[in-house]
C-alpha cells in the first residue's frame, strides 16, 4: 500500500493529466468549429454522395432533352454517382423552373434552363420565381441561333424578295409560331416591326405541328431554332433565309445574319445553360461547372451538339449571371416593342 503522500502525488498527476487532455480536446473542437465558421463547406461530405437530377422543362426526345442526357452521361462517368434526367414540361418552361428554385440548395437538383425560363417566361409572366435571385449559374452549355426558313413554292430567294411579296401581296401571307409567347412569336413580330410588314400569325402547339404546315404551304415562313428547322432545311423541304441572331451559324456558314441583310433588331437567339436552386455551395458550382466544361470539350459531345444545329457555348459561372442579367433586360424589351400579351 501506497504511503499516503505518495498516493496524493498520483491523484494530483492523475487529475493534471487528464485536465491536459480535456484542454487538448476543447482546443481541438474550438479549432474545428472557427475552421468549419471560416469555410462551412468543411462541415459537407464530399459531393455527389447520391443521385443528381437534372430537371428539363421539355417533353423527351428534343434537343433542350438530349443536351440535359449528354451532360448526365458524363457526370455520371466522372463522379460514379448516377445522374439521371426528369422531364417536367409545362408554362413555358415555368413549371421546371419552379420546382428547381424550391428545391434543397445542395447540388442534388438542377435545372437546365433555356431562352423561355430565364428569358421570355419571367419577362412575358407574372411567375412564382425570380431567374436571378432565386437561382445559382453553373455555366452555359449550348447556343442554337433562330434560322428564318420559308416554303418553297413561295416565290422568293431572299429576305428582300420576301419583304416586297408581302406587301405585293397584302392578307395573303402568313407565319407560324410554337405558340404565343414563344421564341419564334417574338422573331416573327420583331421582323414585322422592322420591315414594316403586315403579317398574320398562326400559333400552333409547339414547333413540329408549326413546321409541318410550313412545310405544307398553310404558312409561308416561321422562326424555328436552327436545331429544330435544320434536318427539313438539309432535306430540302425547307428553305433557309437568314439568321435572327448576332452571328452566323457554324452549322450552316453560307446563310447569312438577318442584320446583314438589312433587317435589323431580329436578335432571338436560343441558349442552354445549366442552373442550381439559389445558396447552393459554391464548392459544389465550382466542381459541377469545371466537370461540365470538361465534357462540353470532349469532340464526341460537341459533335453531337453539332450535328443539331446548335454550337457549344463555355462559361464560368459568373459569366452566366452577366448572361441571364442582360437576357432578362432584352426580353423585357421585346415584350415591350411587340405587345406581346400572354394566353
Amino acid at each position: 500500500m501506497l504511503p499516503s503522500s505518495h498516493a496524493y502525488l498520483l491523484r494530483e498527476f492523475h487529475l493534471n493529466f487528464h485536465l491536459q487532455i480535456l484542454k487538448k480536446i476543447r482546443l481541438l473542437a474550438f479549432l474545428s468549429a472557427l475552421a468549419i465558421a471560416i469555410n462551412p463547406s468543411l462541415a459537407q461530405p464530399k459531393f455527389p454522395n447520391k443521385t443528381i437530377t437534372i430537371v428539363v422543362p421539355t417533353p423527351p426526345g428534343g434537343g433542350t432533352d438530349a443536351f440535359a442526357r449528354y451532360i448526365a452521361q458524363g457526370l455520371t462517368a466522372k463522379f460514379g454517382k448516377t445522374v439521371i434526367v426528369e422531364n417536367k414540361a409545362g408554362g413555358n418552361g415555368s413549371i421546371a423552373a419552379e420546382y428547381v428554385a424550391r428545391a434543397a440548395p445542395d447540388g442534388y437538383t438542377l435545372l437546365l434552363g433555356y431562352t423561355a425560363t430565364h428569358g421570355i417566361s419571367p419577362a412575358l409572366l407574372k411567375q412564382k420565381y425570380d431567374p436571378i435571385h432565386d437561382f445559382e449559374p453553373i455555366g452555359m452549355i449550348a447556343i442554337s441561333p433562330t434560322l428564318m426558313v420559308a416554303n418553297n413554292s413561295l416565290p422568293i430567294k431572299n429576305t428582300k424578295e420576301l419583304v416586297a411579296y408581302i406587301k405585293a401581296n397584302p392578307n395573303t401571307v402568313s407565319y407560324a409560331s410554337a405558340g404565343n409567347g414563344s421564341a419564334p412569336h417574338f422573331a416573327g413580330e420583331l421582323f414585322k416591326l422592322s420591315t414594316g410588314t403586315d403579317v398574320l400569325h398562326i400559333p400552333y402547339k409547339g414547333a413540329a405541328p408549326a413546321i409541318m404546315d410550313t412545310i405544307a404551304g398553310t404558312t409561308q415562313f416561321m422562326f424555328p431554332s436552327l436545331f429544330t428547322a435544320y434536318p427539313q432545311v438539309s432535306a430540302g423541304k425547307l428553305k433557309a433565309l437568314g439568321i435572327a441572331g448576332e452571328r452566323r451559324s457554324k452549322a450552316m456558314p453560307d446563310i447569312p445574319t438577318l442584320s446583314e441583310q438589312g433587317i435589323v433588331d431580329v436578335n432571338v437567339q436560343q441558349w442552354y445553360a445549366l442552373f442550381a436552386p439559389a445558396k447552393t455551395p459554391i464548392t459544389v458550382i465550382q466542381t459541377l461547372n469545371q466537370e461540365m466544361n470538361l465534357i462540353l470539350k470532349d469532340p464526341v459531345v460537341e459533335k453531337k451538339i453539332e450535328d443539331q444545329g446548335a454550337e457549344v457555348e463555355t462559361s464560368t459561372p459568373d459569366q452566366l449571371k452577366q448572361f441571364v442579367a442582360k437576357e432578362s433586360m432584352h426580353w423585357k424589351s421585346v415584350i415591350a416593342k411587340t405587345k406581346i400579351k400572354a394566353d
